[in-house]
């Protein structure tokens, strides 16, 4: 008899169940510390706490010293060691004075040594002990070198050995990067270095957002039904009170015509914007394998307006993201209108997305995110603040509601639709569900039929193309197609409904994916040590997720549902077994097959404490 949420596999491939012990090197210190108490108490190795629960039917334990201990103490700890790590901190620190300086890592033959322009930098400035004391090379070749005739880390680069000379200069392949160059820029949204300095000091000119603003907290709001688009930024234009002196630009210049530019959105399919995991290297996979709208990390709008540049590196954009949009994340309309207007203009994007569905707990709490449901005016001013500064579409990302019993999805359609959004997606879970329950994709299209005619997109549980034409044959409403844990599982999701039909991959290209990812995730990180294991926990984070997929052959019914889990299998092969293991540790194993051996202390904590297990 089958179990209910356990996918089928063939039973050729099914393994015995094993007992799982739990690795201490992908643990928090806390929860290391608990769990060795436990043991010690206990006499015993550390298993698997929910056997461990079910096995113990005494009502106390006995301990080292012949004293016995409440089971209730027991049962107490090792609850605690399920669920996520919510503070997992960085998985490696490089010392500044280890890395060599910004001046000197393109220095190239023939040149001569300057003072570094840096006051009291804290990088290395001795390029002979630099390279003496460098961590050994990855592999012979440079991706970046051979692809662009020169590499952005130059004499830091972990794959150094086709572009460092005997005595320690960079080379530069000065043919193959004129070609480069005159392609234009490979990745756009680079911050402007005045632009940051600007920010930080408080110096950007927002007088247009601040009128906006200004007009809202007024009540102007009302008039804006009653007058063109042309009327309304022609009116924000204009001076608050009548000046003195030199006529100012803002005197006599009105705003052009900004009517709205579109996107077709019907039909194509959509990568969700996919926090920590949604970065630019896997964009650009999911586009090569169809996706057709990409967006960014959400961003926090107070983190941008602040300069940070961490916040503005889920700005970038890939050239091949032909519509590619970021999503913004705020608990008020003040820092929207500000955010969309810097944005704007300062980057080239082609479409805003609101994030009123992120379920984090202290975006939730702050107001931002899923919380924006539970504060109507609030939600109302961040919408049309945002939608009437910009002239690119505004999107809005939400779920079915804050809690699982009330949804509000249906009723904010109703009212987004005068706001100005181009396009709803809706997840269809609410935030306290998570991902605990299958996504409601009948709600999602009464959802749209109430947005109609702004389009609506579905998001939820399509895990394979049967998932896509079953979702757009009952909901014939909804416009199109999100899908975030199902590219994260299988990218080439994208070119399976294209293509209509399943792709049972075989591990050797599932492989090949992966040093692609690499390839690009040094491109965009570097090449040297920072960028390395800046690289390697990514692909840390995806394989987290990646491990899920149950290649097709295995199945005994496919496709594979996104609620199932399978048994312990094994593969057709050792890599395809190893690709299925759910523990960290195995995670790193495929990491080092592509990056090398992890450095010392390096520590990978798993965002869920179940991949800790060996």
């Amino acid at each position: 008899m089958e179990e209910a949420g356990v996918s089928a596999i063939k039973a050729e491939y099914i393994l015995p169940e094993q007992e799982r012990k739990i690795n201490l090197d992908h643990v928090s210190d806390k929860d290391r510390a608990l769990l060795e108490e436990t043991q010690q108490s206990n006499g015993e190795q550390i298993h698997d706490l929910d056997d461990t629960e079910e096995k113990d039917d005494d009502s106390s334990l006995a301990t080292a010293d012949g004293e016995t201990r409440p089971k209730k103490r027991r049962f107490q700890q090792t609850k605690k060691f399920k669920g996520q790590n919510k503070k997992r901190g960085p998985t490696f620190a490089i010392d500044r004075k280890e890395q060599l300086c910004d001046s000197l890592v393109h220095l190239r033959e023939g040149e001569t040594i300057t003072e570094c322009p840096r006051n009291a930098c804290p990088n290395s400035h001795n390029i002979d002990e630099f390279l003496k004391n460098k961590p050994a090379d990855i592999g012979p070749n440079c991706y970046l070198f051979e692809t662009f005739g020169k590499c952005s880390r130059g004499l830091a680069c972990r794959f150094g050995k086709s572009h460092i000379t005997a005595d320690g200069r960079d080379v530069i392949d000065q043919k193959k990067y004129d070609i480069y160059n005159s392609k234009g820029p490979y990745v756009k949204n680079q911050l402007d270095k005045e632009v940051q300095w600007a920010l930080r000091k408080r110096t950007y000119n927002f007088d247009l957002a601040e009128k906006l603003i200004h007009c809202y907290d007024q009540g102007a709001r009302t008039m804006r039904p009653s007058m063109t688009p042309d009327e309304f930024y022609t009116f924000l234009k204009q001076p608050s009170k009548k000046t003195f002196g030199a006529v100012t630009d803002e005197d006599i210049i009105k705003l052009k015509s900004q009517e709205k530019k579109t996107i077709p959105w019907a039909d194509k399919l959509y990568l969700s914007p996919l926090t920590t995991v949604g970065n630019l290297p896997f964009r650009r996979i999911c586009k090569e394998f169809g996706a057709e709208i990409t967006c960014g990390e959400m961003a926090m709008c107070s983190s941008l307006l602040q300069g940070m540049p961490q916040e503005w590196a889920l700005m970038k954009r890939h050239h091949t993201e032909d519509i590619f949009g970021v999503q913004l994340c705020a608990n008020n309309p003040h820092l929207l209108a500000k955010c969309g207007q810097l944005i704007e203009k300062e980057c080239d994007v082609d479409f805003i997305d609101l994030n009123a569905g992120c379920p984090i707990d202290w975006v939730f709490k702050r107001g931002g995110g899923s919380g924006l449901l539970l504060r109507p005016k609030i939600l109302e001013s961040c919408v049309t603040n945002l939608s009437d500064i910009l002239s690119i579409p505004m999107t809005i990302k939400t779920r079915t509601g804050a809690y699982k019993d009330e949804n509000v999805a249906h009723e904010l359609a109703l009212s987004l639709k005068n706001w100005g959004v181009s396009l709803i997606t809706v997840h269809g879970r609410s935030r306290e569900q998570r991902y605990t329950k299958s996504a409601d994709w009948a709600y999602i299209r009464q959802v749209a039929i109430n947005a109609a005619p702004v389009p609506v997109f579905g998001c939820g549980d399509v895990l394979s193309f049967d998932d896509y034409a079953r979702v757009r044959k009952e909901s014939p409403e909804v416009a199109g197609v999100m899908i975030g844990r199902g590219a994260l599982i299988k990218p080439w999701i994208f070119t399976e409904i294209k293509q209509q039909k399943l792709w049972d991959i075989s591990s050797t290209e599932r492989f090949e994916i992966l040093k692609k990812y690499v390839n690009y995730g040094l491109e965009h990180w570097g090449s040297d040590s920072r960028g390395v294991e800046n690289t390697r926990r990514f692909i840390l984070e995806w394989l987290s997720f990646l491990c899920r997929y149950i290649p097709v052959g295995l199945l005994e019914r496919p496709p594979q549902k996104m609620n199932e889990r399978p048994p312990y299998y094994r593969g057709r092969d050792d890599l395809e077994t190893l690709f299925a293991s759910p523990s960290a540790a195995d995670w790193i194993k495929i990491s080092e097959m592509l990056l090398g051996k992890v450095p010392e202390g390096f520590k990978f904590i798993p965002k869920h404490k179940a991949n800790s297990y060996q």
